[in-house]
């Protein structure tokens, strides 16, 4: 997974908790109005967290977009001393697998250093509904840090359509019975 070292206390990490605005986003057009987008559609599920070393959650946030391959999703999380703006491009590839290229920018202004940028570029071979870590910190904690990790889910939109389908479906056979 992708992995920068930069250096983040938790009362650093505290203040992205109460200082982070979360915009996930991707340029959505309207599926609906376009059938042919459905069988390519895919659903993008995010899960944010900023973790202590000890591995307590200070702060999550749970998002799923509907993309298609080629368009990324944007995530950014902007705290009082960082900003982390990454972006999520799933592709499919010509052995019928999936890959997400997953570009990320840092900006962290520290007392000691300054103003502190950093970019990353990695492509993440995966199946569907296979669950990825990306680390724009880095995925290593010393004593005393925090970190953020997202956690990825690349799932097909016709899938997720059959399957509400079919819970709909379900709950309307037992509200039927129970009458």
């Amino acid at each position: 997974m992708y992995q920068r070292h930069v250096k983040a206390t938790g009362a650093f990490m505290g203040a992205l908790l109460f200082c982070t605005a979360l915009s996930v986003g991707a340029q959505e057009s309207d599926l609906q109005l376009i059938p042919g987008l459905k069988d390519t559609a895919l659903i993008l599920d995010i899960v944010a967290r900023v973790v202590e070393r000890d591995q307590e959650e200070l702060w999550t946030s749970e998002n799923s977009k509907v993309t298609i391959p080629g368009r990324p999703v944007t995530l950014k999380l902007v705290g009082q001393n960082v900003i982390v703006a990454v972006q999520f491009t799933p592709y499919h590839r010509e052995d019928g697998k999936q890959m997400l290229v997953a570009q990320g920018q840092v900006w962290i202004d520290t007392p000691e250093e300054g103003i502190r940028y950093q970019t990353s570029m990695q492509t993440i071979p995966l199946d569907f509904g296979e669950r990825i870590f990306f680390f724009p910190l880095g995925s290593t904690v010393d004593d005393g840090q925090a970190s953020i990790e997202i956690q990825l889910e690349l799932r097909p939109f016709v899938d997720a359509v059959e399957q509400e389908n079919s819970e709909e479906t379900e709950n309307t056979d037992q509200e039927t019975q129970d009458q």
